[in-house]
């Protein structure tokens, strides 16, 4: 079993959408599993019109942890408040009071609290659930409830469901968080090969180069898809200087196209909408599955 993940260093480059019309493509010739793991805004199911209802099962998850105090045995010494880095404690009434959607867990206050008067105690914080979409491709996600902390942990589970009702498919194929923090570098580690999703602009060059610094510190092999590449010629061809000097291969681009967008709306994958772009992805798995 091989695990793909894409991922592009910024929002809004049609990476979902990219990773559902590829799900489809390979899945005619490997048998597949899609793992989304921006769990902070999971919409994977929505471009294969999977509904909540779909989901065969919901369960919860403790990702984080929380900050209890017993003020029973709290001398009101301050240093909870003094150590927060996170700035998570407020000073009210001469006790320490946690703010709400602030603590990072990260078990500062229990480790300096002289009378043993804070417990760090595991929160529930977040659901995971699987579903089969209507192309016989099973599809695991999870939600992070709003303003909660502990994205890495639940990527880290749902990567874990996925290898776990795995039967006889033989890829993985994630859809990761935007950007490089940590549900990206959840994702990242362990896969087999990671696809840099870029767009031919300032800003999409430069977050690129970020994801490819992530990619390159777990020393994985990695292909780039330019999309919408024909709106910008020349930042294209700098994506592709890139790409030269680093020994990355491009596999496929895509040009701009309010196809994505109709199929988007319908909740399709695009491949489904359109041949000539079906044409293009066809050729970008073929490449794909030589690569991995």
């Amino acid at each position: 079993m091989k695990i793909i993940t894409i991922l592009s260093g910024k929002g809004g480059t049609g990476k979902s959408s990219i990773t559902a019309s590829l799900a489809l493509v390979i899945a005619r010739k490997k048998k597949i599993i899609c793992a989304d793991c921006d769990v902070d805004a999971a919409n994977l199911a929505l471009v294969f019109g999977v509904k909540e209802s779909d989901f065969k099962e919901w369960a919860s998850l403790n990702a984080a942890e929380k900050a209890e105090f017993d003020y029973n045995l709290c001398n009101s010494c301050k240093k909870c408040y003094k150590e927060c880095y996170f700035n998570a404690i407020d000073w009210i009434d001469n006790k320490p009071r946690l703010k709400e959607f602030s603590c990072e867990g990260c078990g500062v206050c229990e480790l300096v609290c002289p009378t043993k008067a804070i417990k760090m105690l595991d929160v529930v914080n977040a659901k995971i659930g699987y579903a089969e979409t209507k192309y016989g491709i099973k599809l695991v996600s999870a939600q992070l409830k709003m303003g909660e902390s502990g994205s890495g942990k639940v990527v880290a589970a749902v990567k874990e469901k996925a290898k776990e009702i795995v039967k006889d498919e033989e890829i993985i194929l994630i859809d990761s968080a935007a950007g490089i923090g940590c549900p990206v570098s959840a994702s990242v580690t362990g896969s087999d090969y990671c696809i840099l999703v870029a767009e031919p602009t300032p800003a999409g060059l430069f977050d690129m180069k970020r994801a490819y610094n992530v990619i390159k510190h777990f020393n994985i092999n990695s292909g780039i898809i330019i999309n919408k590449f024909d709106i910008n010629r020349e930042g294209c061809e700098k994506i592709k200087g890139f790409a030269k000097k680093n020994k990355i291969k491009i596999i496929g681009e895509l040009p701009y196209d309010k196809c994505f967008v109709d199929a988007l709306v319908r909740m399709n994958p695009v491949v489904l909408e359109n041949k000539k772009l079906a044409k293009i992805f066809d050729n970008i798995a073929k490449r794909l599955i030589e690569n991995v």
